[in-house]
């Protein structure tokens, strides 16, 4: 089981925590509607490493919250990135997620789209039901961040003009921000002052800065099965990611035509030669560099906190974030 080094398992300190989580994910997916029970039984099936949920309960515990309502709020952070994953991956035509066949690639694009927005609005009610106007309001500007950032991403497609600061403009919006809204609502549950609170936002805004980092450098470097999705789906996708974004600034002139070409084909045909281009530069290096001064600050961030197993857990995510392989 997980402490913080290994993204497949549990994570040992709330481990008892997310079997409720799951439980409720499950009641939540339920739905008269056959189609819906059957993606969602999917869904919930093709596993997930469960780390936004998770950094939500351990903010919680780790500040002393003794109440009822962290489950729910875990189970409806987890559902509403279920939701981003069922649109992702139609607007990415993607075929595989977790080592299996996508939703859209099963049951076709239309059907994820639609279970997506019925799971994105289930989370709606379960908000509804916690009846706690602060959380409505960081979700809303959350989901909507969210959106926006997709849009921004689905603009700059095919464009290898795209700068680092856009890109972390980007990454920002469509990664880090669910994060944040995990962390910061797992600290105001549990009644922690303003400052802590604001604590908590940094953590999960910088956490999910170096996860989105890490992903995007294995998109180029890393183990299909390990990763559970097919290598160069950015390229295929023309996505300006980070290393193709540092390749550019400073490889040679021949390495950024063949980015741009790939980029602007939107094809990974050329997808070896990118990949030997960025091992003869520091593009990756660069970006995991990145990632880990974001794992720094977020780390930095909850210096504050009392010590206690959970702020343990809560540093080795931190690292696990930056340093990992899959």
């Amino acid at each position: 089981m997980m402490t913080g080094n290994n993204g497949n398992a549990p994570i040992l300190s709330v481990v008892s925590d997310m079997a409720s989580v799951d439980r409720i994910i499950r009641e939540q997916l339920h739905s008269d509607v056959a189609l819906i029970n059957q993606i969602g039984e999917y869904i919930v099936n093709a596993g997930g490493k469960r780390i936004r949920p998770s950094l939500l309960l351990l903010f919680a515990k780790a500040l002393g919250y003794s109440g009822e309502h962290h489950h729910t709020l875990a189970a409806m952070i987890e559902l509403i990135h279920t939701s981003t994953l069922l649109h992702d991956d139609v607007v990415d035509e993607s075929s595989l997620r977790r080592g299996q066949p996508t939703a859209n690639a099963l049951f076709g694009n239309a059907a994820s789209v639609l279970v997506g927005d019925f799971i994105y609005t289930r989370t709606f009610q379960m908000m509804l039901a916690v009846e706690n106007m602060r959380i409505m309001h960081i979700m809303a500007n959350a989901t909507n961040i969210i959106a926006e950032g997709e849009v921004m991403q689905l603009m700059s497609l095919r464009d290898a003009s795209v700068t680092e600061a856009q890109y972390m403009q980007v990454i920002h919006a469509k990664t880090a921000a669910l994060f944040e809204a995990a962390t910061t609502i797992g600290a105001l549950i549990a009644g922690a002052p303003e400052p802590t609170i604001t604590a908590a936002a940094e953590y999960g805004k910088q956490f999910g800065i170096a996860f989105q980092l890490v992903d995007d450098a294995l998109d180029y470097t890393g183990n299909a099965d390990d990763i559970g999705k097919s290598l160069g789906d950015d390229l295929r996708e023309g996505k300006m990611t980070l290393p193709l974004i540092r390749l550019m600034q400073t490889g040679t002139d021949k390495q950024a035509q063949l980015v741009r070409q790939c980029i602007e084909n939107g094809n990974n045909d050329n997808f070896d030669a990118i990949v030997e281009a960025l091992s003869s530069s520091d593009s990756i290096q660069y970006a995991r560099g990145l990632a880990q001064h974001a794992a720094q600050a977020a780390a930095r961030a909850i210096t504050p906190l009392p010590h206690s197993q959970f702020k343990e857990t809560l540093l080795e995510l931190a690292a696990f974030a930056a340093d990992r392989n899959h």
